[in-house]
């Protein structure tokens, strides 16, 4: 499975941005997709989680009420809108594939860079 992560770019705090991530190959075999993100100096840490079939989906206290995820089958394709971004949420974002029900990654995509000046 191969995953391409896209979307970032550099906003003003309050602003809004959507990350896309694409996933190809044997997708049929996931059953999950996360994202994460890493600041300088920071340990990677984990945002949300979606299931393939959308009933279940996992936030960050972080970015809960300002981020959403959602997915599209037909397009092996998942999605992080955020809003109300903080100077905080500045980071390298990952998207990461699962093919158990644990939140436990098995496949990692190259992220994107969120900026976010106060």
């Amino acid at each position: 499975v191969q995953l391409q992560a896209s979307g970032g770019g550099l906003v003003q705090a309050g602003g809004s941005l959507r990350l896309s991530c694409a996933a190809s190959g044997r997708t049929f075999g996931t059953f999950g997709m996360g994202w994460f993100r890493q600041a300088p100096g920071k340990g990677r840490e984990f945002v949300a989680d979606i299931t393939w079939n959308g009933e279940k989906t996992y936030y960050a206290d972080s970015v809960k009420g300002r981020f959403t995820i959602s997915g599209d089958n037909a397009k092996d394709t998942v999605y992080l809108q955020m809003n109300s971004l903080k100077p905080e949420d500045t980071a390298f974002y990952y998207c990461a594939a699962r093919i158990t029900e644990a939140l436990v990654y098995d496949y990692w995509g190259q992220g994107t860079q969120v900026t976010v000046s106060s």
